[in-house]
Order: structure tokens, then C-alpha cells, then sequence
């Protein structure tokens, strides 16, 4: 089996040695946040109320859908007599 022939030149040194800078930067932790009893309720009392929000504007939503689809077979029907 033939194998090709390499020139022989021996390899330079790296032109940049990578030097390791200091430690590593400290991470900051997230100051503590304390949680009391007042907070929770504030938070359960504030998402039933934007729950019964949401569902009033889709009830009412629906009404409008359901008083437009009246409206127009009231109309088809008047203007075929």
C-alpha cells in the first residue's frame, strides 16, 4: 500500500497563548423577597377579579354574536316579503 510522503517541517508554537485572567466574577444573588399573608390575598382577590372580568366580556361577546345572527335572519325575512 502506497502512503503519500509529507514534507517534513516540524510545527510552530501557537502565536496566542491563552492566559487564564483571575477568579471568576461573583454572581449576584436576588435579594429576598418576603411573602406574608396580606400579599397572598391581595394576589387571589386580584386574579378573581380579572377572571370575572374575562368571563363577563366573553358572555358578552357572546350576546352580541348571538343578537347579530337574530338581527340578520330578522332582516333576510323582512326583505323577502
Amino acid at each position: 500500500m502506497f502512503l503519500p510522503k509529507y514534507p517534513d517541517s516540524p510545527t510552530s508554537p501557537p502565536a496566542h497563548t491563552h492566559t487564564p485572567t483571575g477568579t471568576a466574577p461573583v454572581r449576584r444573588s436576588l435579594p429576598s423577597v418576603s411573602i406574608d399573608q396580606k400579599t397572598v390575598v391581595a394576589l387571589v382577590v386580584g386574579g378573581v377579579v380579572l377572571t370575572a372580568l374575562l368571563a363577563a366580556v366573553a358572555v358578552t361577546a357572546i350576546s352580541v354574536a348571538v343578537a347579530a345572527v337574530v338581527l340578520r335572519s330578522m332582516l333576510r325575512d323582512h326583505h323577502r316579503r
